[in-house]
């Protein structure tokens, strides 16, 4: 499989995953994306390897009178790709922050 591309909305979700939250419903709440958006972004990461889940326990859910929750987590290729994705929003901040200024516009 071809390397899996990160978008601003895929790099918050695998941020969201990184500080803990591991259901669907609570990486919406953080980042505020809907669960349309979501959703979608969790399979493909896990279809490339970027996120692991697996179904809670049905008594658990049954005890809280609730449906099944899946869970997600970053795996070891996720941690990576998050890394590089918050190595290119530094950069493209920088790039704002300056101005866009080069050292050639600068000379």
């Amino acid at each position: 499989m071809g390397a899996t591309r990160i978008t601003y909305q895929g790099a918050c979700v695998l941020q969201a995953l990184s500080r803990g939250l591991s259901y669907g419903f609570d990486i919406m709440e953080l980042t505020g994306l809907p669960s349309g958006s979501v959703y979608p972004i969790l399979r493909r990461f896990e279809e490339h390897g970027l996120v692991e889940s697996e179904w809670e326990d049905a008594h658990e859910a049954h005890a809280d009178r609730r449906p099944r929750r899946r869970h997600y987590r970053l795996t070891p290729t996720g941690r990576a790709e998050l890394a590089a994705a918050g190595e290119r929003l530094a950069l493209h901040r920088n790039l704002f922050l300056d101005g866009g200024r080069t050292e050639e516009a600068t000379s």
